[in-house]
């Protein structure tokens, strides 16, 4: 009798250990959806793989993070990223403050035209007082933001002219994204801006339907736009692309304190990782376009204050929706930087 009660609970110990052995299992096979409009032929795409890897690496393979490119996520409509992140649809997301504006009407900050001028600029913002309350503003509505990436600044290029002047781009078709505050910007600048995803831009491009777009370097070269009959570009630095890497409140909220700090510190590293390639690849990047027979304009100061000055109106517009405070308070963070 004894010896059928010690085999008995010598059964149910093995079961329980293989109960156990499976939640750790399933524990360790958890996985979660991190969406980005780039894959990993851009840096942007890059900087979301590195924060997977490091995560991966970091938690022995607890947690995995499945990076979808393409905002395939969202049917390739990068500006609903946002919405879905915070219903819980997407779990984490590395994205821009471009297609979170129509969502966090603060993001727009980074979108005013020509408002930093160099990296100082953009460092003084993002890494100060203005970043927190970016972050803020971002956290109440749904998402907690972890760290900042970068896309790099957004240079202008078209098929038609070398533009030097704000008269240069008068009537040109130039595919932006989905915000109205660079309609605003573009139609300030007499141009015709015309909204539509970065999958349509290219063929649009190639068959004259838009004549110029606005991207990063990276993306310009990544994309071979000068394939897409890209043959003039700009170098005016109008505004810079900050990346975010953020996670739906939601699921935030299942992570124990010691993931949480293992996702943040890892998004923070990714980021510094990408930020330093933004900036670092530049040259080498620019060369490579020059090579492939793209015609590069770089403005001089006086050149520059033009298209400054033309743009001013947009100001007027966005900084109350903005929030005065915060237009502000960049402002003199980049005065002082």
């Amino acid at each position: 009798m004894r010896l059928k009660k010690f085999f008995t609970l010598g059964a149910i110990t093995l079961t329980m250990s293989a109960l156990m052995s499976s939640a750790s299992l399933a524990q360790a096979s958890k996985e979660y959806s991190v969406s980005t409009v780039l894959g990993n032929t851009y840096p942007w795409g890059q900087t979301a793989e590195k924060w997977a890897e490091l995560v991966t690496e970091r938690s022995e393979g607890r947690i995995m993070l499945k990076v979808y490119p393409n905002a395939q996520l969202v049917s390739g409509d990068q500006t609903k990223e946002f919405s879905a992140m915070r219903s819980g649809l997407i779990d984490m997301a590395v994205g821009s403050t471009i297609n979170w504006s129509p969502q966090v009407p603060e993001v727009n900050l980074f979108s005013l035209p020509f408002l930093m001028p160099d990296n100082a600029a953009v460092d003084a913002i993002t890494q100060g007082e203005v970043g927190q309350m970016v972050f803020d503003a971002i956290a109440k509505r749904g998402v907690v933001p972890l760290a900042w990436g970068e896309n790099g600044f957004r240079e202008i290029s078209n098929s038609k002219h070398a533009i030097t002047k704000p008269e240069d781009l008068r009537g040109l078709k130039i595919r932006v994204v989905g915000s109205p505050l660079f309609l605003d910007t573009f139609n300030a600048l007499g141009a015709n801006p015309t909204q539509m995803s970065w999958a349509d831009a290219l063929p649009a491009l190639t068959t004259g339907a838009v004549d110029g777009q606005e991207n990063p370097l990276s993306v310009f070269s990544a994309a071979r736009a000068d394939r897409a009959s890209q043959k003039h570009l700009t170098l005016w630095h109008y505004m810079n692309d900050p990346l975010i890497f953020g996670v739906s409140e939601r699921v935030w909220k299942t992570f124990s304190t010691e993931d949480q700090e293992l996702l943040k510190q890892a998004a923070y590293d990714a980021g510094q990782w990408g930020i330093q390639k933004s900036r670092t690849d530049l040259e080498s990047t620019l060369a490579d376009i020059r090579e492939r027979g793209v015609e590069v304009t770089e403005l001089t100061a006086e050149q520059h204050k033009a298209f400054v000055d033309a743009t001013q109106s947009v100001y007027d517009k966005w900084t109350s929706r903005i929030g005065k405070e915060l237009v502000e308070k960049a402002q003199k963070a980049i005065e002082e930087r």
